[in-house]
């Protein structure tokens, strides 16, 4: 496996999809077989999105690796993760941000809050106190810890959410699906963002 894993990477940094020293850490060090049902171990380091059952996939590498890109992670800072899944990103971001960072991860599918749970503990960081993954709507983000640094959503909206913009810290950014584009926002003032979208992607919903 440790073969694969190097060949993806490799792959992802030939292409231009992963680029910054941080997150190409993280890639290296979260292994995504570690976040996939176990009969699907064997294809976790394809560059396709895999099924995780109850109509949810865990992202094809190069959209995560897209997404983390444009969302520029950073050590310390306060993450919000919606639509955390088997929690692969919630671990990506948990690594990137470590012990003086917080990543809070939302999944409303109550299984995939466990296997995420399960999965990101075999790694410590909820332990360390680094993450935490509540199994609720991700639509009203997560007030208790906001205002955040950076917001990743992992699921496609029709309009983005208005909780979410305003649990985002000014100069914050957020990575999120709206339709078939993901959207890169900066938000400038309370409510004005800079916003730049990118076509070609396909997400389950947010639900």
């Amino acid at each position: 496996m440790k073969k694969e894993s190097k060949i993806l990477i490799n792959d992802l940094i030939k292409q231009g999809y992963l680029k910054t020293d941080i997150i190409v850490e993280a890639f290296t060090e979260v292994k995504r077989a570690e976040f996939v049902p176990k009969e699907l171990e064997n294809e976790a380091y394809l560059n396709i999105p895999l099924p995780l059952g109850r109509g949810q996939t865990i992202s094809q590498p190069l959209t995560v690796a897209f997404m983390l890109e444009l969302l520029n992670p950073r050590p310390g800072q306060n993450i919000l993760d919606v639509g955390s899944g088997s929690g692969w990103t919630t671990a990506l971001l948990s690594h990137i941000v470590g012990k003086k960072g917080k990543v809070t991860a939302l999944e409303i599918v109550p299984e995939l809050c466990e296997m995420g749970r399960k999965n990101v503990s075999k790694l410590n960081f909820i332990k360390k106190g680094i993450a935490e993954i509540h199994n609720q709507d991700g639509y009203a983000g997560y007030i208790q810890n906001a205002p955040y640094d950076r917001i990743l959503v992992s699921a496609t909206v029709e309009n983005i959410p208005k909780d979410l913009k305003s649990q985002l810290k000014i100069k914050g950014e957020m990575v999120i699906p709206v339709s078939n584009y993901i959207w890169h926002l900066k938000k400038k003032k309370e409510n004005n963002f800079y916003e730049e979208k990118y076509p070609g992607f396909s997400f389950v919903p947010l639900v």
